[in-house]
């Protein structure tokens, strides 16, 4: 089953998901405000985005107001430590599949590719 984690508030996730139930497409949403990701998670979906400054949306207002400080993180430690204290800087949605391959953002063009529909 696909896995969508992102924020109940956020357009773009809702937008994902009613795309998937349109194309009906088994999934299931996680809130990683409520359930934050564990630090593995993070390392992984990191792995796959291509390192923790591409799984950061940092055109956010949370990224806007961080101190410097904080957005400088200079070890995995602290990009771990940043977003689990701040999971809303996670570009969203975070779309994982069965097969475990992990993709960031949504676009109805993205989603038909990734899903073969």
């Amino acid at each position: 089953m696909t896995t969508i984690y992102g924020l109940n508030n956020c357009d773009t996730c809702r937008k994902a998901r009613k795309w998937l139930d349109r194309f009906g497409i088994a999934h299931a949403f996680v809130d990683y405000r409520e359930h934050k990701p564990a630090p593995g998670t993070l390392v992984e979906w990191a792995r796959q985005a291509g390192g923790f400054e591409t799984l950061i949306n940092k055109s956010s207002t949370t990224w806007r107001q961080l101190p410097d400080n904080r957005k400088g993180a200079a070890s995995d430690a602290e990009w771990k430590l940043l977003l689990r204290e701040y999971p809303q800087l996670i570009r969203r949605p975070v779309v994982v599949t069965d097969d475990g391959v992990v993709t960031q953002g949504f676009s109805d063009n993205g989603f038909k590719k990734r899903f073969g529909v």
